[in-house]
C-alpha cells in the first residue's frame, strides 16, 4: 500500500496532478455535486477502486469488507481524519453506489498512471512465473522489482501494509474473476510478478 506521504509526493507528478484534477471535476460535476475534496484525497479514492471492485464481486459489501476498505480510506487521506467526516471514506460511498460507472474510468487512468511511470517492458523479462520457482525466489524479485510497481500492485490487492506477498490467500470464485478482470483492464496480469502473485491465490 502507498502511504499519504508517498500519494502526497504521487500527486506532484505534472501528468497524474492533471489527470486528476479533470476527473475529480468530472465526478463531482456529474456524482456528487457540491463535495469537497483534494486533489491528494481523490487521488487515494482511485487508488481505492480496485479494491471496492473485488469488494462488490458479490453484488454487495460485507460489514468486515466495509471496516476494511474505510480503514485503508482513512490511511490514504490527508492529514487523517480519525476523529472527523472523512473526505475519502465520503466519496467512496459515491463509487461504490455507481460503481459500474466510475470503476472502468477510474481503472482506465490507473492503467495510463502505470504505463507512464513503471517500465514494463523491463518487468516482462522475468520468468518467476514459470513452473518450479520457490517462494524465496519470487520475493527476491519482488525487492528488486521497481518500488513505485509493488506499491501500485500492493495498493489494488492488499488491505494491509505488512502483507506477505508469498502468503497463500482464499478467495471466492468471484472474488478471483474479478481481481483478473481488474489486472486486465489496468495491463498488468501477462507481467509474471503478477502472473506469480495470481497462482497465490486459492479458490474457496
Amino acid at each position: 500500500m502507498f502511504t499519504e506521504k508517498e500519494l502526497s509526493a504521487l500527486i506532484l507528478h505534472p501528468k497524474v496532478k492533471e489527470s486528476v484534477q479533470n476527473l475529480k471535476n468530472k465526478f463531482i460535476e456529474e456524482e456528487a455535486p457540491f463535495m469537497e475534496i483534494s486533489d491528494h484525497d481523490f487521488l487515494a479514492l482511485m487508488l481505492l477502486t480496485p479494491s471496492v471492485g473485488i469488494a462488490l464481486a458479490d453484488d454487495s459489501i460485507t460489514l468486515f469488507e466495509e471496516m476494511a476498505l474505510n480503514k485503508k480510506a482513512r490511511k490514504y487521506s490527508k492529514g487523517g481524519y480519525f476523529l472527523k467526516k472523512d473526505p475519502v471514506v465520503d466519496a467512496m460511498k459515491h463509487l461504490i453506489k455507481d460503481y459500474d460507472h466510475w470503476g472502468p474510468v477510474f481503472l482506465e487512468q490507473l492503467r495510463i498512471f502505470i504505463e507512464d511511470m513503471v517500465d514494463k517492458q523491463a518487468l516482462m523479462q522475468s520468468k518467476i512465473d514459470q513452473e518450479g520457482t520457490t517462494d524465496e525466489e519470487y520475493l527476491v524479485e519482488v525487492l528488486q522489482a521497481p518500488f513505485l510497481f509493488i506499491r501500485f500492485v500492493s495498493s489494488f490487492l492488499s488491505n494491509s501494509e505488512d502483507e506477505d506477498f508469498a502468503a497463500r490467500r482464499k478467495v471466492s470464485q468471484k472474488e478471483y474473476d474479478r481481481i483478473v478482470d481488474i489486472l486486465k483492464r489496468i495491463d498488468i496480469i501477462d507481467i509474471p510478478l503478477v502472473r506469480k502473485h495470481l497462482s497465490k491465490y486459492v479458490i474457496k
